[in-house]
């Protein structure tokens, strides 16, 4: 075993298969904001806001990398000053060797991210987007492989995520064909002889690779292909490939009335209590969600025929437009996007097992919700 991952190593496959810079909105403050990730990392901490309280923590544990969904510096500084304000936090992070990375709007987004973890938390079913925001580019892989080696590659390509179509998983198509190579001086063949051309039975296996899987595949592909120097092609498609959007959408198994959905809602996301508008004593059954300030969805959550949105950061007004068209709205604040932190912990956990290390991921417990529920 390893012993420990590099920060980039890690970051790399985070970005690469499960939430893409490619999906955060323009000029979104992600990415590596504090430090650097060139070094070992033996301790990881996942968090939704980086405070005070926050890095102090990372201190006392020993943390060297420290994953939020929430950037630590959003907006420009003006001056970093050791004793006040976001320079406090920056300035500890830099004299302890921590370094700090963001995942925003591309952690909304992505598929199995913020929102989907939401989405499972209240048990929907049929889940789509809400928004889309992006459809992801295809790309067709072709590679060539010797005929006894073709169904322990076919086998890694699938099981890297190639060859998905619609409901369908380790699609491809394989056909029969005659490789023909000479090795040079210095080569070490797995078939023929140094400078003698070499003509062979291979399989030419295609298969279609969304583009945040194209590296990951290729690379996994790489590690079992038998050839020194292994023969592949890679094309770019004009298929439609996976949307990507903004919130969630989906449905209870039964209708229910408003106020039971509320306490239900308040239970699984652990929350101390939630603001609701509308007829309490109306039905639910569509359910619109999404992490963060949900203001700009509610006509994407009224076309799509939900009869409640549940988010954050409700305005007022905005409140009066909903009960204008008849949309239920659940406001359970900002903080419910903490559900990132045990699935962000999940996904680098199984990163750092495959890479055989010994980095250990750990999740904050340091208090960041601003807000106090009195009642």
């Amino acid at each position: 075993m390893k012993d420990w991952i590099t920060g980039q190593q890690l970051i790399n496959r985070f970005e690469e298969e499960f939430a893409p810079k490619k999906l955060a909105f323009p000029k979104d403050k992600i990415g590596l904001l504090i430090g650097s990730l060139s070094q070992p990392v033996k301790r990881v901490m996942v968090t939704l806001d980086v405070l005070e309280n926050v890095a102090d923590e990372a201190i006392s544990k020993k943390v060297d990398l420290i994953v939020a969904h929430h950037p630590v510096i959003f907006h420009p500084l003006a001056q970093v000053r050791a004793d006040e304000g976001q320079g406090k936090i920056v300035t500890k992070c830099i004299k302890n060797g921590i370094s700090v990375y963001a995942a925003h709007t591309n952690l909304d987004i992505a598929d199995g991210g913020v929102n989907d973890m939401l989405a499972a938390k209240l048990e929907l079913e049929d889940v789509t987007i809400l928004k889309e925001t992006y459809r992801e580019p295809l790309y067709k892989l072709a590679v060539f492989v010797p005929e006894n080696h073709a169904d322990s590659v076919r086998g890694v390509l699938g099981a890297a995520g190639a060859g998905t179509i619609g409901r369908y998983k380790q699609c491809s198509f394989s056909s029969d064909g005659e490789g023909a190579f000479q090795p040079q001086q210095g080569a070490h063949p797995f078939i023929g002889a140094e400078g003698r051309l070499e003509k062979t039975a291979e399989i030419k296996i295609e298969t279609i690779v969304p583009e945040h899987l194209l590296k990951s595949v290729i690379r996994k592909m790489l590690k079992v292909h038998p050839y020194e120097e292994p023969a592949y092609d890679v094309y770019p498609l004009q298929n439609e490939g996976k949307a990507y959007g903004l919130g969630r959408i989906g449905r209870l198994p039964e209708p229910i009335a408003f106020s039971d959905y509320c306490r239900m809602v308040k239970d699984r996301l652990g929350i101390d209590g939630l603001r609701a508008t509308g007829d309490m004593n109306g039905k639910v059954q569509t359910v619109a969600v999404s992490g963060g300030d949900g203001n700009s969805l509610i006509p994407f959550a009224r076309f799509h025929g939900a009869d409640v949105l549940i988010t954050g950061d409700i305005y007022y007004h905005t409140a009066h437009d909903a009960l204008l068209c008849g949309l239920k709205l659940i406001d359970a604040g900002h903080h419910i996007e903490s559900v990132m932190k045990t699935g962000v912990q999940h996904f680098l956990q199984s990163v750092i097992a495959e890479e055989g290390c010994r980095t250990e991921v750990i999740q904050s417990e340091a208090p960041t919700n601003p807000f106090h529920f009195i009642v």
